[in-house]
Parts: structure tokens; sequence; C-alpha cells
């Protein structure tokens, strides 16, 4: 029977697809790192100018584990951050930084391990407190608010908004008319994070880290990619092969750069992090992101990594578990590999 399915030539293209600019053991490291960065600059779109951060100061708070400052900079003319920065009350400053990024939650109130909403205590149950467990890691913490999620989620009435339960549909195709994608845009609030950081003296902007599983390892991974500040990275519930996962199962429209597989594949985005310190983390039963293709991409970082003479700073956590970050797992290698 002759099967008229969309998905069948899809594999196929997907499969065949030139990956122009994917790693080859041949190249000329430095210049090839310069093409996948001039390409994927191209891809993510029109980055805003950086206009002055206005930072304004909600509020502070201090408890017995960590110092808070709630805070909001403008990213760009119409987009402000709502973010929080956790200082450790121990220690002696400098410290160094991490900056905690949600997926698909209900917003950054998760990474400051607060349960509002139905459904907040599974997540934070999933390790996804990323801001106190940075803070019992001896770091500061960062938790800005990503484009499109909890406080800065989309906000027009239902009777408009008919693809309500993926809160990125609308921004993200608004922003391809713009010349734009929401993972540009996302990479940019977080490079503007940096910015931000200058204004408090106690922490250590050569030692910045970044953490994030599902969209919030998508921009974790692709900020490391984009801003060399970051010294280490650690995505979790992400980094695969595009034919096991985004080319094959359903993920939401932010995750998508157009013409993406015409220049590379996921795991060649890692040669423009190369030698800094990247932590895949995934979970051995993760439905969305498969083992099999998280695995073949990490073959590749691994290539990569040698290349760049840094083979011992990719490393890869596998947990026993779905789509989740597996702090008990993760932190020992992240600081292995960061050396903090």
């Amino acid at each position: 029977m002759v099967s008229f399915a969309p998905e069948l030539q899809r594999a196929r293209q997907i499969e065949q697809a030139p990956r122009a600019l994917a790693f080859a053991q041949q190249h000329d490291f430095a210049a090839w790192q310069q093409r996948v960065a001039a390409q994927l600059q191209r891809m993510v779109g029109v980055i805003p100018v950086r206009d002055p951060l206005d930072l304004r100061i909600e509020y502070t708070v201090a408890s017995a584990e960590y110092h808070e400052t709630r805070f909001i900079f403008t990213a760009e003319p119409g987009a402000d951050v709502p973010a929080h920065l956790l200082i450790p009350a121990r220690g002696q400053p400098p410290y160094p930084v991490m900056i905690c990024l949600q997926g698909h939650t209900s917003g950054m109130h998760i990474s400051l391990g607060r349960a509002q909403f139905p459904g907040d205590a599974a997540s934070i149950a999933e390790d996804r407190d990323y801001a106190l467990q940075a803070i019992r890691q001896g770091c500061a913490a960062l938790v800005i608010e990503q484009r499109a999620f909890g406080e800065r989620r989309d906000c027009r009435p239902d009777c408009v908004r008919h693809v309500i339960d993926r809160p990125c549909h609308f921004t993200t195709l608004t922003a391809l008319l713009l010349g734009r994608t929401l993972l540009g845009e996302r990479v940019f609030d977080v490079s503007r994070a940096i910015d931000a950081l200058a204004a408090f003296p106690d922490l250590d902007l050569q030692r910045i880290g970044c953490v994030g599983d599902s969209t919030g390892g998508t921009i974790a991974y692709f900020a490391a990619a984009l801003d060399a500040r970051i010294t280490v990275t650690m995505p979790a519930a992400y980094v695969c092969a595009v034919r096991y996962a985004l080319g094959a199962i359903d993920h939401c429209e932010d995750h998508y750069l157009p013409g993406f597989l015409n220049y590379f594949d996921i795991a060649d985005i890692a040669g423009l992090i190369a030698p800094r310190g990247l932590v895949v983390v995934t979970g051995r039963a993760d439905p969305s992101f498969p083992l099999a293709g998280v695995e073949e991409a990490f073959t590749t970082i691994q290539r990569i990594y040698a290349a760049a003479g840094a083979p011992d700073r990719a490393r890869l956590v596998v947990g026993d578990g779905g789509h989740r970050f597996f702090a008990d797992l993760a932190w020992p290698v992240f600081h292995e590999v960061a050396g903090w």
C-alpha cells in the first residue's frame, strides 16, 4: 500500500540534510569554530542593541543560607526581565555564579524552591530548584524569568490563544515575523543578565556557570556557545542528535532554528563552547530526548573536545529516570570540570 504520510518524507530529509559545517577531524579547528559562530549568529536572528540596563532593585531579604536581591533589568525596550540574585551567607566573596534557567514549568520560582501552583512541588522534587542547589555548592545563584514563561507569560485572552497548552507558541512564531527567533531572544536575555552582574561586587565574573533542563537546557547550551563569559555550562534533558528527538518527537516550537540542519547537528554547537566546561545531563528513560541520541551526540562532542585539546572538560551524566535533572550525580562532575 502506498503511504502518503508526510513524516516519512521528513525523516528522509532530516537524515539526508547536508549539515555543511558539521565537525570533521581534518578541519582546522579554530577556522571551523569561526565559521560555525558566524553561521549560528545569523541563524538565531536579529540581535537587539545593548541599551542601558536600567537596573532596579525591588527588595533585599536575608536568611540563614543566603542574601536575596530581587531586581528587574531591561534587556531591550519593552523587554523587562525579573530576576533574583542569591548570595551565600557563608564563605568568602567573590563567589562564582550559576545562572539558573527553568524550562516549561510555571516559572522561575521553581529554581528558588517555592511552589506556587499545582504541579510545582513535583517539578521541585525532580531537582529543578537550581538556585538552592547552587547556594549549597558554595555558589551565588542568578535566577531569571525567560520570555514566555512565568511572570513573562503570554497574557492575551483565551479567545485569541488557540494553542493554550504551549506557552511559547505565539512568541516563537511572531519572532520569526521580525527576523528573530525566541531561542535567540532568550540567549540575549542571558547575556544581558551577565551584564547586570557587574552591579553586584561580591561576585566572581571570571567564574560564571549556567544550568537548566529541557528548554532551560537548550538555552544553557546555546548561551554558552554564544557568550564566552559562561565558563562552564550544564544543560540537562536537551543535548541529543536531531534525528532522535527534535526531528522525530513533537517538541515545543522554541527549540527550533530555521535552516539548522543545513549546517549543523546539535553536537556541533559544542564546538563553540570548547574548551570551556560542558556537563551534559540526561535521564536513561527520557522519552523526549532518547538516550541513544544523547550518546550519539556526546560521541561527537568528545571528538570536538579532543580536537580543542580539552578532552576532560566535556562529561556525560546519565541518571536513572526520565525528563529531569539529577542533582546528586551532576554536581560532583560539575565541580570536577569547573575546578571550583
